[in-house]
């Protein structure tokens, strides 16, 4: 995996190609000891930039994508991210995360993106065309978004990956790839262990994808509550989620 190195400070902010900082991020991220890099990893239909940071120990084993906003009316993951993000330095594990995967949903509260495309029906394993609230869009992959993390999932190759969501309460550990990290990570996050399929049958999804991609790694989907409290969010989430790689800040 390639490594990029922190741009010079400047004060003008340019739009970078795919896998480079930008210099007004590098600023930014010199008052967060967690960060160790900063990439601009696509944008949305509408431009915005989808931003991932990499927190903890590049050299180790341990290698963890977490995935927030992936429908933009689910934010409560974003604090639980931004929280890992902003805090004391990790170690330990790997970690990447993206606390804003829909960022034109997330700016207007929406569950889909721009083109009013659900994301997590827009993956490749197992699409097919649907309307309405879980619009799937034209075909797989034809939304920017989910092409920015198939191509961002693809080149890290986590071994880990949890992808965030609400309000059903619950963590899925069924055919994770791992189990024990599944059981842990149900342990300490406070979640009941629940199997969701997607009020009907599940399709195009990024787990399901994730898994048919990379089978020697394990995918969880963990659903939220409606409305969690912020010492959840950002206190008792980000410890839970340390803890089930045993990393440590």
């Amino acid at each position: 995996m390639k490594s990029f190195g922190v741009a010079t400070v400047s004060a003008i902010a340019l739009v970078l190609p795919l896998g480079l900082v930008s210099p007004a991020s590098a600023a930014v991220d010199e008052k967060r000891p967690a960060v160790v890099e900063t990439r601009v990893i696509g944008h949305s239909v509408n431009g915005r930039a989808i931003t991932a940071w990499r927190l903890g120990s590049p050299n180790s084993s341990k290698k963890v994508l977490l995935l927030g906003a992936m429908h933009g009316n689910e934010r409560g993951a974003v604090k639980t991210l931004r929280a890992l993000r902003d805090g004391r330095a990790i170690e330990g594990a790997d970690i990447w995360v993206v606390p804003v995967v829909n960022p034109d949903g997330y700016a207007k509260n929406t569950r889909q993106n721009a083109r009013k495309v659900d994301l997590n029906r827009n993956f490749s394993t197992g699409w097919k065309r649907a309307g309405g609230a879980v619009n799937s869009g034209r075909k797989a992959f034809s939304e920017p978004e989910s092409r920015a993390i198939r191509r961002f999932a693809d080149e890290i190759d986590p071994r880990y990956t949890i992808s965030f969501h609400q309000p059903l309460n619950g963590i899925d550990i069924r055919e994770t790839g791992n189990r024990a990290w599944a059981k842990r990570l149900a342990a300490q996050i406070r979640l009941p262990k629940r199997a969701f399929d997607c009020f009907s049958k599940c399709h195009g999804t990024y787990s399901m994808w994730f898994r048919k991609h990379h089978p020697q790694s394990a995918v969880i989907t963990v659903e939220m509550t409606k409305n969690p409290s912020n010492k959840y969010l950002e206190r008792i989430a980000p410890r839970a989620i340390l803890r089930s790689f045993n990393a440590t800040r």
